[in-house]
């Protein structure tokens, strides 16, 4: 009397399909990045060398973990590819009336091309891997010297 039809898929069924790439969303830089494994990424310059791994702890969002303000024990690790420069972006002034001058200057950002090895939302303490520390920050050793 009733033919079974299969059920149209759902979206909690999609989900189940398939095994999904756990993504974060990390902070380096003062900017905020949704990764998952195998992105390549453009953030401020870090202090590595290329081939270098590195690991960026400060995590807020890990899969649906939300972290109070960082998820405690997650990580994302990286390999860095190249330290590169941005495109040039000039800045003109021009003083109009009796001021009559103008000025221009250009500027590049450095930057650290990563690419994203693994996301983990727990047991970033002993993995072992350096932390990525930014090129203007302080190292720890350096600050014991200048004591």
């Amino acid at each position: 009397m009733f033919s079974e039809t299969p059920a149209k898929p759902g979206p909690q069924d999609a989900d189940n399909k398939g095994s999904k790439a756990m993504f974060a969303v990390l902070k380096t830089g003062g900017k905020q990045y949704k990764v998952q494994a195998g992105d390549v990424l453009r953030v401020e310059k870090l202090n590595a060398a290329a081939g270098d791994k590195v690991q960026f702890n400060e995590i807020l969002m890990v899969g649906s973990t939300l972290g109070a303000p960082l998820v405690d024990g997650a990580c994302v690790q990286a390999e860095v590819i190249d330290q590169i420069k941005a495109d040039k972006v000039i800045t003109y002034v021009k003083r109009r009336r009796k001021h009559s001058s103008q000025r221009t200057r250009g500027h590049r950002q450095q930057l650290t091309l990563v690419r994203v090895t693994d996301v983990l939302d727990n047991g970033a303490d002993t993995t072992g891997v350096k932390a990525a520390v930014g090129a203007r920050a302080k190292q720890p050793a350096q600050d014991a010297a200048e004591a």
